[in-house]
């Protein structure tokens, strides 16, 4: 490997004057992310939007790959990248198979291309040279990583206009290279540098502009001189979380007060331990019915614990503050604003902020009994420790949730259950174990045990809480990293890597997320469509009068 002595300096974040406005090109945030969306509609108004959870896992899949232009603090301009090994760039495919359905989920750290996937510019904001800074921004990405070089599908709209001139999209690519059409977007990058090597047929179908089609272009690292591809290796680095699942024992309490005391025991252990999460069980709030003067029907209850919802957000809070850890508060009956029933867990970060994460399929028994509904979001939350995700209990049995958390950039995902028999709890338990395996992740189970005297639906509660991973050489040798004993109240605690992760992601003995096949199937999730609100059937339960079940 040959390189020059000196560099070009990288333009990581500059900023100059632009009349009375200042300029800002620095890499991507989660906050940056309705920004983005907005600029896209924008500088695309014939092409599909994005999701803001495609936005999210592009960020979060390889932050160092993605760079916005703000001018007077809009954003203006964003470009997203990722590295990819040679043989997957320079195979035929298209935009939705190479991006990994638009989240950059593709993402290689053993590639040593980097492959862009999207560029836009403000059309408003002229003469600031926004689509060059964030070229050389990727360029100096690819230098600081001594990659080979360059790669993405380029645009050529005004191919649509001239389709009847010529014989086809490469006849065109010709005569714009020839100088004999003219295409704005093909010319600007020409002249930065890169290289037409090829037409990628039906790359993006839905850009009609250009009749689906894309140019291939290159750019190599002057650099870098390889004669043959090279595998680029992750060091097997650490980058270690604490994470404690609270078994709790269900118990009757004379008031919110000792109820609250309970709660604040483990957040005290957990704490002491210097554990980053805890994590409680689904419904764990139940206890609060057991104080009530005479047994109410399972519609009384959940008004009658909807009552203590804000109280209960504020108080978790302020635990996770004064005590420095990121509380995952099990779940708790809310009236929403729209009057129905649903199944919440908040999640309280030791930063302040409260986020709420609603179960997605309600059981038979809990559509029947309390007639909770399901809600209809699930996203990565995010944390001083990467981001996270949440299911509560039966949605760990379907694989598609799990999937999008990961595509957005899960590493960890929390299960808070309540089950009452030993057949519910090994559906969670052999699903959350597949799921850790699928999406190469860590997930996390707290479950209750024994029983609510005087509260419907508690009369029995069977848990096993457990640390899952997945299963190959740097994990725990059954994949569990630690698990509680039966029925038992008890805290269990983990160290678990998230840079273990990385490398089986990459170098794993199997490889789950970059092996799927991109090309034959994918999940498409529904964030603006009109289901939200929509009435579920209160059929007959399918089991034994328990609100859980797995």
């Amino acid at each position: 490997m040959a390189k020059a002595p000196k560099k070009r300096p990288s333009a990581r974040v500059s900023g100059e004057k632009v009349g009375k406005a200042r300029l800002l090109v620095r890499q991507a945030m989660i906050k940056d992310i309705r920004g983005i969306a907005a600029l896209v509609r924008r500088a695309y108004d014939d092409l599909p939007a994005y999701k803001q959870s495609e936005i999210r896992g592009q960020i979060n899949n390889f932050p160092e790959g993605c760079f916005v232009a703000l001018l007077d603090e809009e954003v203006v301009g964003y470009c997203a990248s990722m590295q990819l090994p040679e043989p997957v760039v320079f195979a035929p495919h298209d935009w939705d198979e190479i991006s990994g359905n638009g989240y950059g989920s593709r993402h290689d750290p053993t590639g040593d291309w980097l492959y862009g996937y999207e560029m836009c510019v403000d059309p408003k904001v002229r003469g600031v040279r926004i689509g060059r800074r964030l070229y050389e921004e990727r360029r100096a990405l690819a230098e600081e990583r001594e990659l080979t070089g360059i790669v993405f599908g380029g645009r050529m709209p005004n191919y649509r206009r001239h389709q009847r001139k010529v014989e086809g999209p490469q006849d065109y690519l010709d005569q714009v290279i020839a100088g004999k059409i003219h295409d704005p977007v093909l010319r600007f990058q020409l002249a930065n540098g890169f290289e037409a090597v090829g037409i990628l047929e039906g790359y993006l179908p839905e850009d009609k502009r250009s009749a689906g089609n894309a140019v291939k272009m290159v750019w190599r690292n002057p650099y870098i001189e390889r004669d043959t591809p090279v595998k680029m290796r992750i060091p097997r680095g650490v980058e270690s979380v604490r994470v404690a699942t609270c078994q709790l024992q269900a118990r009757a309490v004379k008031d919110y007060d000792e109820f609250l005391r309970a709660i604040r025991y483990f957040i005290d252990v957990a704490s002491d331990y210097e554990a980053d999460f805890i994590v409680f069980p689904e419904l764990f709030t139940l206890m609060l019915l057991s104080f009530e003067e005479k047994e109410l029907s399972p519609m009384e209850a959940i008004e009658r614990l909807s009552e203590y919802t804000p109280r209960l957000k504020t108080d978790i809070s302020d635990f996770a503050m004064r005590y420095n850890i990121n509380i995952i508060a099990g779940s708790h009956p809310t009236r929403m604003d729209d009057g129905d029933i649903h199944n919440v867990a908040y999640i309280c970060l030791r930063d302040g902020s409260v986020h709420e994460q609603e179960k997605i399929h309600p059981t038979p028994n809990e559509r029947y009994w309390w007639n909770i509904r399901g809600g209809d979001k699930i996203n990565v939350i995010q944390t001083d420790c990467g981001p996270i995700g949440v299911q509560i209990c039966y949605d760990s049995e379907f694989p598609e949730l799990s999937r999008k958390l990961a595509d957005e950039g899960a590493r960890i995902i929390f299960v808070p259950f309540c089950t009452d028999s030993r057949q519910g709890y090994l559906r969670v338990r052999y699903c959350s174990q597949a799921r850790a395996i699928e999406n190469q992740c860590f997930v996390v189970l707290s479950g209750n045990v024994g029983n609510l005297p005087n509260v419907a639906n508690m009369d029995i509660q069977y848990a096993q809480s457990c640390i899952l991973t997945p299963c190959d050489f740097p994990f725990a040798r059954d994949g569990i990293a630690a698990e509680a004993t039966e029925n038992v109240e008890t805290l269990t605690i983990s160290d678990v890597n998230l840079a273990d992760l990385s490398w089986a992601r990459a170098e794993g003995t199997v490889r789950n997320l970059a092996d799927r096949r991109f090309d034959l199937y994918r999940i498409e999730w529904d964030e603006d469509g009109d289901h939200a609100g929509k009435p579920r059937p209160r059929t007959e339960p399918l089991g034994p009068h328990s609100v859980g079940g797995g």
